[in-house]
């Protein structure tokens, strides 16, 4: 007859293997994970570089690029700072003015407009701070889900599934002349 303190070992030792397997399933889970999320932000990069060659024609030289990029960076900061001031969303109505929302609605909008375009489902807020070059931290994707909130309020869009993001039926972009 074995005795309780065997049995008890023996358990013991299934337990700890179990535990060391699944640590090491979290372990290349994990690692996939962050594999997958680099190659993701590879796609990213990819697909703004992409966007601001065809934007510029591909025709810019050198010198030229550099001068741009910075007078980019001065007229996206400008109306950032505008965008503060008003950050009134007016509920959505057949024909309504674009210019009366700020600039920070027009690019969620414009971005879920895009995938509509596109055929491709709903954004999670995380996912927008990535398509917007944000750093994805709590702080950036709340206030990303903050305005996204607004504009289901609103009824610019709707929220399909928790926390996932897609333009109401009959809305169009700022830049498809609604």
């Amino acid at each position: 007859m074995p005795s309780v303190v065997g049995l008890l070992e023996q358990r013991e030792l299934v337990a700890r293997r179990r535990v060391d397997g699944l640590r090491e399933e979290a372990d290349r889970v994990q690692a996939e994970l962050a594999e997958a999320g680099r190659e993701w932000q590879e796609w990213v990069i990819a697909r703004r570089w992409v966007a601001t060659v065809l934007a510029s024609g591909g025709s810019a030289p050198a010198g030229a690029e550099a001068a741009a990029d910075s007078r980019d960076a001065d007229t996206r900061s400008a109306p950032r700072d505008a965008a503060k001031a008003r950050s009134h969303v007016p509920v959505w109505r057949q024909g309504s003015d674009w210019s009366v929302v700020s600039v920070d609605y027009h690019r969620i909008v414009q971005v879920l407009a895009d995938r509509a375009r596109l055929g491709q489902g709903p954004l999670t807020c995380q996912e927008m701070a990535a398509v917007f070059g944000m750093e994805v931290v709590p702080t950036r994707v709340e206030a990303l889900r903050s305005k996204a909130k607004r504009l289901v309020a609103r009824g610019r869009l709707t929220e399909p599934a928790p926390g996932r993001f897609t333009l109401a039926r009959g809305v169009a972009g700022p830049d498809d002349g609604s």
